[in-house]
């Protein structure tokens, strides 16, 4: 029997594991359902951010980032010095939010858009491009013009402005200064410097296509643990030239 045209099924198709290794920051993005809201008050968002707390304590993975929009959440966290933490956050997290968010208003069925998506992160200033990507989402939403004005979000933390008991400086926020209010200007003049628009389509791509964002190297490194590719491919052929 001829194989010609056959096609692969996509039921029988694996999915590739989610890129996860140890103490390597990730940028984690989950949606809600149909881009439907997953916030329908502040009571949703405290407690959203208990039930986080909850989970980062019971993973050891420590929150560096974070913004809950209207109908999304971005996170950048660091698990601990083992594989899966971060998987068993966000199972633990999204379960228990659905579960009770479904119970306050009187709904049923799944809240989220699939699985949350991931990407690794190199230190330095890969991983302070994705804090400030965070942090000024609700900017780039028109929300506010003041992204540390906005009250669901680490911005107002880094920036000096008031404590949250959710975070825990990266090395590399560390670095930013000697002291806490050196390292609260640095990153409010870093916030101060939109991101141009080649960080940006970068920062997105290898988040949707679940990559390792960072230099040439640190995707080798990955790419040598993993044994998989961890560059984005292009999102389409490049036309074709007629008259070639």
């Amino acid at each position: 029997m001829s194989r010609r045209g056959a096609t692969a099924d996509p039921v029988r198709m694996a999915r590739l594991p989610r890129f996860d290794l140890p103490c390597i920051p990730q940028h984690i993005v989950q949606r809600g359902n149909n881009r439907l809201p997953c916030f329908l008050d502040d009571a949703d968002r405290i407690r959203y951010r208990h039930l986080l707390r909850e989970a980062l304590l019971a993973t050891g993975c420590r929150l560096h980032a974070y913004v809950l929009m209207d109908n999304h959440v971005h996170l950048l966290a660091t698990p601990p010095g083992e594989t899966g933490a971060i998987g068993r956050m966000m199972q633990m997290l999204g379960r228990q939010y659905v579960g009770q968010f479904n119970a306050r208003h009187s709904r049923t069925g799944t809240l989220w858009e699939g699985r949350y998506k991931s990407c690794l992160v190199a230190e330095g200033e890969y991983l302070l491009r994705c804090v400030r990507y965070i942090d000024l989402n609700p900017v780039r939403a028109r929300m506010t013009d003041d992204p540390a004005a906005f009250l669901w979000s680490s911005c107002a933390s880094l920036c000096g402005l008031r404590e949250d008991p959710l975070l825990t400086l990266h090395s590399t926020q560390r670095a930013l200064g000697v002291t806490d209010k050196d390292r609260s200007n640095t990153y409010r003049a870093l916030l101060a410097e939109a991101l141009n628009e080649v960080d940006l389509v970068a920062i997105r791509a290898y988040l949707q296509q679940q990559r390792a964002y960072g230099r040439d190297d640190f995707r080798a490194m990955v790419e040598a643990k993993t044994q998989r590719f961890a560059s984005v491919r292009p999102a389409h052929r490049p036309p074709r030239n007629p008259d070639k």
